[in-house]
C-alpha cells in the first residue's frame, strides 16, 4: 500500500511541474534552459544585437542555414503562417534565424531569405565560436562539413520559445500545426 502511495506521490509532484509533452511536437521547458542570451549581427541592419534587443517580445529562436533544401524553408513557413494568424500581436514576436552555416550565409542572403518569409524574421549571423556557444547553451546540434560534393550541414530542427523576460518556456520539433503555435504565442503575449 506504502508504494503505491509513493509512486502515486511521485506521479503527481511530476505532472504539477509543468514539464513534459504539452502537445505532440511541443516540450514545456520553464525552469529547465536558460534565459535568453547572445551576441549576434542582424541581417537586416548589419549591426551587432544581443538578447536585450529583444526583451519585451516573444522570440522563437531557430537554427539553419539558407542553402537548406527542406527542413528550413518548411520550418519557416510554418512560422510565417504563425505570424500570420496572429495579425497585428505579430508585432510582439520575432523569429531569430540563426545561420549555423556563416561562410555560405552572408547578411545579405540572410536579410533576403528572412524578408521572404516575414518582417518579424531576424536573420542572425555570428562567428563559428558565436553560433557554437549559443548552440551549445541549447544543446542544438549542428554540423558544416566540406565533402567532394560541396558542403553538407547537419542540424536539429528544434524552435525554442521564449518569453518577453527572455525565459525559455517551450521547445517545438514539429511547427506543422500553426494554430497551436499560434495559441502557444497568444497565450505569452496575454
Amino acid at each position: 500500500m506504502f508504494k503505491r502511495f509513493f509512486v502515486l506521490a511521485v506521479v503527481l509532484a511530476l505532472a504539477a511541474c509543468g514539464r513534459g509533452e504539452m502537445r505532440p511536437g511541443a516540450t514545456d521547458i520553464t525552469h529547465v534552459m536558460p534565459d535568453l542570451k547572445f551576441t549576434m549581427t542582424r541581417a537586416n541592419d548589419t549591426r551587432p544585437v544581443t538578447s536585450e534587443d529583444y526583451r519585451g517580445k516573444i522570440v522563437l529562436l531557430y537554427f539553419g542555414y539558407t542553402h537548406c533544401p527542406d527542413i528550413c524553408p518548411a520550418t519557416m513557413s510554418n512560422l510565417a503562417q504563425v505570424l500570420q494568424t496572429l495579425g497585428p500581436r505579430a508585432n510582439d514576436v520575432r523569429v531569430l534565424f540563426v545561420s549555423v552555416d556563416p561562410v555560405r550565409d552572408t547578411l545579405a542572403s540572410l536579410k533576403t531569405y528572412a524578408n521572404a518569409f516575414a518582417p518579424q524574421i531576424d536573420g542572425l549571423r555570428g562567428s563559428d565560436n558565436e553560433i557554437a556557444k549559443l548552440a551549445r547553451r541549447y544543446r542544438v546540434l549542428y554540423s558544416v562539413t566540406k565533402t567532394d560534393h560541396g558542403i553538407e550541414v547537419m542540424h536539429s530542427d528544434s524552435v525554442f520559445l521564449f518569453d518577453r523576460n527572455g525565459h525559455a518556456r517551450e521547445v517545438m520539433t514539429n511547427t506543422s500545426n500553426t494554430q497551436a503555435v499560434a495559441g502557444d504565442i497568444e497565450n505569452l503575449l496575454r
